[in-house]
């Protein structure tokens, strides 16, 4: 039976109420206070993971009570601290591979390396199954939207992130173009030349709103710490895949976009009768991909740094792509907002699209 432990986090204030509600009376950075001097513990255990080829794991959750911004306004060495000191619990309890969640692979830049170095067992950040489950969602969305990929523009927000790059990869060979959208030019262009020797059709921006005002697929993995996506964002008929922890799409464009279909990225069907342990906020039996990676690799005895650092190579992706199907992950259908998203509603948003480009 492989072993693995994986880190998480609160990514929002909210996340908190679900243990500890009389938290909700009090302002956020009181919240915050209180939680910096408690230590990372083992917040629950993970059983019943097994393969159709017969391969069972089992895991731990390990909790580190600080949210992004906690993690992002805290001096590097003192996160590292955190975290690997989060990892030697989990090897404690017999893990044979430490996986990092939300916001704990990007704190310090170099997206878990230096983990790594300083643990006795290896690390991934689960991003390779995380950008190989965000395309696959997003283009069966655009399917059932109608949308076909030969001839749409793609958006990924994000793209000289880890995720938004490998995302970008795989979206160009499929797509009529894409557009780069991130901060810094300078990335964005060595990213879109890369593209361009393969024959992708490439445009870069960094203005928002301008990049993904023409995309029939936008993918959004910004390491952002706030809602950056709005309503008047979209073009009718859109599919919007939100990969980001912290959200990058606002509640606001499904409570006022009914043209716009909005599902979250990286939601995975786990196999077995999988008990967490534990309420993350997601349906029985299913795990955000970077989880799932962490599964999977336990389940085929690859104790090995598999995704580590800035760049992740595709042939990494489409691997690791490869081993969920073999061990029975799958996408869980299209979901978003913690809500699954029906048949019906999908023709809704497709019919409610086609009649508004029609009078636009």
């Amino acid at each position: 039976m492989g072993r693995f432990a994986f880190l998480i986090h609160p990514v929002r204030i909210s996340d908190y109420y679900r243990k500890f509600p009389a938290l909700k009376r009090l302002p956020d950075a009181w919240v915050e206070a209180m939680f910096r001097p408690v230590p990372p513990w083992v917040g629950a255990h993970i059983t019943g993971v097994q393969s159709p080829t017969g391969a069972t794991a089992e895991g731990w959750f390990v909790f580190l009570p600080w949210t992004p911004r906690m993690l992002l306004d805290t001096p590097w060495p003192a996160v590292r601290e955190r975290i690997v000191r989060a990892g030697r619990l989990g090897q404690g309890r017999g893990a044979q591979i430490f996986g990092l969640g939300a916001f704990t692979k990007i704190a310090g830049g170099d997206q878990g390396a230096s983990i790594n170095e300083r643990l006795g067992i290896p690390v991934t950040t689960g991003n390779s199954y995380t950008a190989a489950s965000a395309v696959e969602a997003s283009l069966l969305a655009a399917a059932r939207m109608g949308i076909r990929p030969a001839d749409a523009e793609a958006a990924v927000v994000g793209a000289t992130g880890s995720i938004g790059a490998a995302c970008a990869q795989l979206l160009a060979a499929q797509v009529g173009r894409i557009t780069l959208l991130a901060r810094q030019r300078p990335r964005l262009e060595e990213l879109a030349e890369r593209l361009r020797a393969r024959g992708a059709d490439v445009r870069i921006e960094t203005d928002l709103r301008a990049g993904i005002a023409l995309a029939d697929i936008v993918v959004a993995v910004s390491s952002a710490t706030e809602e950056i996506l709005q309503p008047e964002d979209f073009k009718p008929g859109a599919v919007v895949c939100d990969v980001a922890r912290p959200r990058n799409v606002s509640s606001a464009v499904y409570e006022r976009r009914d043209d716009v279909l909005v599902i979250d990225g990286g939601v995975i069907a786990v196999p077995g009768a999988v008990d967490f342990g534990l309420d993350f906020g997601f349906p029985p039996r299913h795990a955000e991909a970077c989880m799932a990676e962490t599964m999977i690799l336990a389940l085929e005895n690859r104790f090995e740094a598999f995704t580590l650092g800035r760049d992740i190579a595709v042939e990494r992706v489409e691997e690791i792509a490869a081993l969920a199907k073999k061990h029975g992950f799958s996408v869980a259908g299209f979901r978003r907002f913690e809500r699954a998203v029906p048949d019906e509603e999908i023709e809704r948003i497709r019919e409610r699209a086609a009649a508004r480009r029609m009078t636009a």
